[in-house]
């Protein structure tokens, strides 16, 4: 393998038909340099918790992963310098001769010229295994093509919308009213779902009542639904949770009464056949019981819930998906989401605390299938309160907690040091499949606490 060091046009030999190309003759060696219309310089490196290419020339540089624009019939010359130290190549299948070296050490490089065809979006990557999910991608757009930055209907749920505490009033009737909602929304970037929700989003509301409320449950299902929808609430005590009275067809509503016995951080879902198809459609949320006198103040609260989906296509496949009952059945999700959708909390919402706060994450699993591990990366939990158990003393000094389908759990941290906290489940293929969040901590450093050494 030859590494050519980048000296602003590099020379290299290409097996490409048909391109303006001069032999030069350098250290009694032959090179065929195809002159290019445009050029473009990336660099391997990591951002944002994933591998990356990082612009490294004219309008790209600095960007990560940047969309590089030409026009049909260009030719275009990438470089690819190696800013990380590790093996990495680009490529771009869709054109002959878009395909690079391989590179290895920090300081090496290569190029590719190639000439681009019809108007359209091209992806191009590193073709190293598992290199493409761990974010080396980008886009090569031709001619006037409209890239649609991110107007696609989102029904992720903002992890910051927790309710109002119940503080120290008394026990009272309260209602809860739900809607049951069918609706196309954004997955991942350019690719879309038919969700099914409670009130629009990915979880459903997060609801918040005190132990000793009577609690009226109405739940409406709107007339353009296709399906019979239900709610099983896990914190009621009655036949299905309430799914039993709640099997409300389109355009109908059913309701029911209940008595908030046992405090706890408890799952709902819908409990419609196939409960497992409505569920992974996006119906599930949390509903807080809390104690007399309500929980203990902490500066933030933020909600978050782990579900999986199923779609017939691969992961990342542009365009509406479809919902894929093989692989459900099959336990082989397509896509691992926090709050509903890819980059739902490291994109759409943001969670947000200083150095010295006290947070406390609800944290559930809608699956249906997948427990999951949860952990925050540089991060320690301070309380957890297993399984949902409000009532018993919680584990102390925990850095990982196991979560079942259909479980919750509430954990507090004391912020020490600001940075970007990356929430993941353990299981951590699951990040290439679309599974990370961020908490982003900010406030003045303690080096005594953590000093990293610049090099």
């Amino acid at each position: 393998m030859r590494k050519h060091k980048y000296l602003g046009l590099v020379l290299i030999v290409v097996q490409v038909l048909g391109l303006s190309k001069a032999v030069i003759a350098q250290d009694n060696e032959t090179y065929v340099n195809y002159i290019p219309d445009v050029t473009f310089t990336l660099e391997t490196g990591i951002a944002e918790g994933k591998l990356v290419y990082i612009g490294r020339s004219g309008n790209i540089d600095g960007l990560i992963n940047p969309d590089l624009r030409v026009e049909s019939g260009d030719i275009i010359q990438i470089n690819l310098l190696n800013g990380d130290g590790a093996i990495h190549d680009v490529a771009i299948p869709d054109f002959t001769g878009a395909s690079s070296e391989k590179i290895t050490g920090r300081g090496s490089s290569t190029s590719i010229v190639f000439r681009v065809g019809e108007d359209g979006e091209y992806s191009y990557f590193c073709t190293i295994p598992g290199h493409r999910l761990a974010g080396m991608e980008g886009k090569l757009i031709v001619g006037d093509v409209e890239v649609i930055v991110d107007n696609l209907l989102s029904i992720t749920r903002d992890p910051n919308d927790v309710g109002e505490p119940v503080g120290e009033r008394l026990a009272k009737h309260i209602s809860i009213n739900m809607v049951t909602v069918e609706r196309v929304a954004k997955l991942a970037d350019g690719t879309t779902y038919r969700y099914w929700t409670f009130d629009n989003t990915v979880p459903g509301p997060f609801l918040r009542v005190r132990q000793g409320d009577q609690v009226t449950v109405n739940l409406h299902n709107r007339e353009d639904s296709t399906n019979i929808h239900s709610v099983d609430f896990h914190a009621v005590t009655g036949p299905g949770g309430g799914a039993t009275v709640t099997q409300v067809p389109p355009g109908e509503t059913r309701s029911f009464d209940f008595k908030a016995l046992h405090v706890g951080i408890f799952v709902y879902h819908c409990a419609t056949p196939m409960v497992s198809h409505h569920i992974a459609n996006g119906m599930y949320g949390l509903i807080l019981v809390e104690p007399e006198g309500g929980l203990p103040k902490v500066d933030r609260e933020f909600y978050v819930m782990q579900g999986e989906m199923y779609t017939a296509e691969t992961y990342h496949t542009a365009g509406l998906n479809e919902f894929s009952v093989e692989k459900m059945l099959n336990e082989q999700p397509t896509y691992y989401v926090f709050n509903g959708a890819e980059g739902a909390l490291t994109k759409t919402h943001r969670m947000e605390a200083k150095v010295g706060e006290t947070i406390r994450i609800f944290f559930g699993v809608g699956g249906p299938n997948a427990i999951s591990s949860f952990h925050v990366i540089g991060e320690i939990f301070d309380r957890v309160y297993r399984e949902g158990d409000l009532i018993s003393a919680p584990g102390r000094s925990i850095q990982t907690t196991t979560v079942a389908p259909g479980g919750a759990t509430m954990l507090e941290i004391g912020l020490d040091y600001p940075g970007r906290y990356i929430l993941v489940d353990h299981a951590l293929s699951r990040v290439e499949r679309g599974l990370v969040g961020f908490l982003h901590v900010v406030g003045k450093k303690d080096q005594e606490i953590f000093n990293p050494h610049e090099e």
